[in-house]
């Protein structure tokens, strides 16, 4: 790092000798900036970008000199435009900024109409903010008009079509459209002709009206094809691709798409992206020396200015004074840091104790309280399928919901405790958001039909159908907050709404609302009830809960690297904001769901060897696993897995951990030893991220906590057996 440092420090002197040298070896003038200008423009035109950020920044480096404002304008405005063709949005708007306060120092209303033009452009089809887009577009029709630039007027007019048809607000863009035809006779030309029939062939595809969309979009590419503007052609076919989709010619669609494609890829080399950064470091060096001057200057200037008074002398003093007192507290610190240094030591000691003591006791409640509920849930669901004329009982559907209840507590608690300890980690999974809301409703059904509540949801279509993230945490995410606003809310609505808020790069930034009319939370409240145990507006008899959702719900949201936003008026209702950026990326997509896909439609009957002590959990698991027409049978402890394995071979071994004589582990790696190659599946209580490298040292293949759901288990069940063949 020291050296990166020095190099750098190197390049800026040198630049800086270079730079004064070149100010002093030649006579600057307007003729020869405007020149170089020139230059660079022709260079960007012809897609030089290095040549072209080069002379931009000697003549930005001489008309900053001659204090030119216009010729300043023009040449950050040149440097912006370098960027946003290289992609470099944030610095194009940079830029493009510096350029207008500039230009706003002029009274060239032309530069001020390009300035606002081309920042309207960005806005509106780069960071796909239409609002801020479209404003700087109607000051730049204002700037037009003054110079009387009606042909500039044309274009702008051409641009705002074409930002409210990229949001379908074809209605709001339409008038724009219309001006544009009724006046291309007087200021339209070959380079609007491609996008001006493109936008014809969007609105009239939008009125239904399609075979003048596919006349128009035929119009926009033959332009296109004879025609220099690249950029305007590819995104013709784009646009007849949709149209083609649309109506259901999916052949045609597809070639155009593919047009589309390869116009893009031939627009931006690589290697000209590769000079460019290099000129455009010159470029922002040249940019910090000027700030470093000016602060320079203004030391310069105020140190001369106090070397005429006394006050350098006070000031000396007063420093001096600040330096000792200083000093003397520096010392009374350090003394003060030793003498208290061990009780510190000890204090960290008994808090370590403490936090593993905490660990612990979580750990082995989880464990008791799972195991005799995989039993409780594993039974209830067995009368529920083996005597259908149970699935009304009120009794059964009581004893399953308080199972369920005491299993959410547990993990509420363990979640807690993880996220305290830094121990979640998010997951990369693929996923659709529509899926996992409904699923959540469906999941919260029961509730809402309870209270005769209605769930109501809405998905921005924009989302793409499979985004990447944790898709889990934000199921458990939305589930708190859904459930919670269901159980306070009666005869009442709870609106789930997904918007897409903004795109960076893959990243797709979701801004979620979950927004209730039930009873609400009282301002004095509502910076309480993120806290642990907390519940608030709300009677004992009414509501359940464990006060530990929405404290789960903050901390997640903190992972995600996001804040919760709370709106709320005392029988009003409540919303819920937050807002989670989830990647984008169709071929890691795929990739993911070749990784997870199994086929379970096999009619292969499997040999299952179950080791597990609690007679209850072995009814439960042999009931789960012969109701898949698998083999199977049971052990009581680790010897006698031992013992069934030296006389019969098994497809699978579902191995619990917590068993008297000899655990899971030993059992695990004793059959290991015997080099029987078997998958194992720990099929156990404790909490996955406790057992995990010891089950791996073990020689278990993975791991599954009970109660679990009984897709999931066989869905490792195959994928371990279909492994174990292919390695075989």
């Amino acid at each position: 790092m020291p050296r990166m440092r020095i190099f750098i420090l190197l390049i800026f002197f040198l630049n800086c000798v270079v730079n004064s040298a070149f100010a002093q070896s030649e006579t600057i003038s307007d003729t020869k900036i405007n020149k170089l200008v020139k230059q660079a423009w022709d260079d960007f035109k012809d897609s030089n970008f290095e040549k072209s950020l080069i002379a931009s920044r000697i003549a930005l480096n001489q008309a900053t000199l001659l204090k030119n404002n216009y010729l300043i304008a023009k040449s950050y405005k040149i440097i912006a435009g370098n960027y946003s063709e290289l992609s470099e949005f944030d610095k194009a708007i940079f830029f493009y900024n510096k350029s207008l306060f500039y230009a706003n120092k002029t009274n060239n209303d032309s530069i001020k109409y390009s300035l606002h033009n081309n920042l309207g452009n960005i806005y509106c089809f780069e960071k796909k903010q239409f609002d801020k887009g479209i404003s700087y577009y109607k000051k730049s029709i204002a700037y037009s008009l003054k110079i009387n630039g009606m042909e500039q007027v044309y274009f702008t007019n051409v641009n705002i079509a074409w930002a409210y048809f990229d949001i379908g607000k074809f209605k709001e863009g339409y008038p724009y459209l219309k001006f544009v035809g009724n006046n291309i006779g007087k200021y339209g030309d070959q380079s609007t002709e491609i996008v001006v029939n493109m936008l014809n062939g969007m609105y009239s595809s939008f009125k239904n009206e399609d075979d003048t969309a596919n006349a128009y979009f035929l119009a926009a590419i033959a332009a296109g094809i004879n025609s220099e503007e690249r950029s305007d052609l590819s995104y013709a076919h784009l646009e007849y691709s949709k149209f083609l989709t649309k109506i259901e010619k999916y052949r045609e669609a597809y070639e155009h798409l593919t047009s589309y494609n390869q116009i893009t890829e031939e627009l931006y080399n690589q290697e000209k992206l590769k000079k460019a950064s290099i000129a455009g470091f010159n470029l922002e060096l040249d940019e910090y020396k000027r700030q470093i001057d000016k602060i320079e200057n203004e030391k310069i200037s105020q140190y001369q200015s106090l070397k005429k008074s006394r006050i350098i002398v006070i000031l000396f003093v007063l420093v001096s004074l600040i330096l000792l007192v200083l000093i003397i507290t520096l010392i009374k610190n350090i003394r003060f840091k030793k003498k208290h240094n061990l009780e510190l030591l000890k204090a960290k000691e008994i808090a370590e104790e403490a936090s593993l003591l905490k660990t612990q006791f979580i750990s082995t409640i989880s464990h008791e309280l799972r195991t005799p509920l995989y039993g409780v849930v594993g039974i209830t669901n067995m009368l529920l399928e083996e005597h259908k004329e149970l699935s009304r009982s009120q009794h059964l559907s009581s004893l399953k919901f308080s199972a369920r209840y005491l299993l959410s507590l547990v993990n509420d608690i363990l979640q807690i405790n993880k996220i305290e300890e830094n121990k979640v980690v998010l997951e990369n999974l693929t996923f659709n958001i529509s899926d996992e809301i409904t699923m959540i409703k469906n999941s919260l059904s029961f509730l809402s039909q309870k209270n005769n509540n209605k769930i109501n949801i809405y998905i921005d279509p924009k989302i793409p159908e499979y985004l990447i993230g944790d898709k889990l945490r934000l199921a458990q995410i939305l589930m708190n907050l859904v459930s919670n606003a269901l159980k306070f809310t009666k005869n009442g609505e709870v609106e789930v709404k997904v918007d897409l808020l903004k795109i960076e790069g893959k990243n797709y930034f979701l801004d979620f609302l979950i927004k209730d009319n039930g009873v609400g939370i009282a301002t004095v409240d509502q910076s309480k009830i993120f806290e642990k145990f907390v519940q608030v507006g709300r009677k004992d008899e009414d509501y359940q809960g464990t006060g530990l959702g929405l404290s789960i719900v903050k901390r997640l949201l903190g992972l995600f690297g996001s804040t919760i936003t709370l709106e709320s008026e005392v029988g009003q209702g409540t919303s819920f904001s937050f807002v989670i950026p989830f990647e984008h990326d169709p071929e890691k997509t795929k990739k993911i769901i070749d990784e997870i896909e199994v086929d379970l439609t096999s009619n292969e009957v499997h040999k299952i060897l179950i080791v597990e002590d609690n007679l209850i959990n072995q009814l439960v698991t042999k009931k789960i696993i012969e109701k898949n027409n698998y083999i199977c049978k049971v052990v009581d402890d680790g010897f006698g897995a031992l013992e069934i394995l030296e006389k019969e071979t098994f497809d699978l071994i579902l191995m619990d951990i917590n068993m008297p004589l000899m655990n899971g582990f030993e059992t695990s790696k004793r059959i290991r030893l015997k080099d029987v190659k078997t998958p194992i599946v720990a099929l156990t209580a404790f909490d996955k991220d406790e057992i995990t490298d010891e089950a791996i040292s073990s020689g278990i293949n993975d791991i599954i906590i009970k109660p679990f759901e009984p897709v999931k288990l066989f869905k490792i069940i195959s994928y371990l057996i279909e492994e174990a063949k292919n390695a075989g």
